[in-house]
């Protein structure tokens, strides 16, 4: 609820939720409302899911997954708009990192393939300076834009 009043309010005063357009203090402070709102959300979403929904991490990673991509082709194939595209899809990334992250932290009788939270945070921060990194060199992230 208190990411969707976030939302509304940003559109209500600002006429944009873009990310493109964050040049005010009030726009930063909207944008990061809705990225901490998001992180919560998605924490519990994925919690909800993959526990309380007994989905299982796997299952509920793939659901996440397969929802960022009807996101990505709805944006693509039928070009959905943009800024929608991305918000939805930035939620939905909560989830299925906390799903994602369970998954390969947790131990195998409740699920998961028990590399202990040691490993997988090693392996996350291994993984993001990487695509950092990545992106740097090959300026990918700057060839399209939402």
């Amino acid at each position: 609820m208190a990411l969707l009043a976030t939302f509304v309010a940003w559109f209500a005063i600002e006429k944009t939720l873009s990310i493109h357009s964050i040049f005010t203090r009030q726009r930063e402070l909207f944008y990061w409302a809705a990225i901490l709102f998001t992180f919560a959300l998605g924490t519990a979403a994925g919690d909800l899911v993959a526990e309380g929904l007994s989905l299982g991490y796997a299952k509920s990673t793939l659901m996440f997954g397969g929802m960022i991509a009807i996101v990505t082709i709805a944006y693509y194939g039928f070009r959905a708009n943009a800024i929608l595209a991305f918000w939805i899809a930035y939620i939905l990334t909560r989830p299925l990192g906390a799903s994602f992250g369970d998954y390969l932290s947790q131990p195998f009788a409740h699920g998961g393939l028990g590399l202990g939270t040691a490993y997988t945070n090693a392996a996350f921060l291994s993984a993001i300076p990487g695509f950092v990194i990545y992106l740097t060199v090959t300026r990918q992230n700057e060839k399209e834009t939402i």
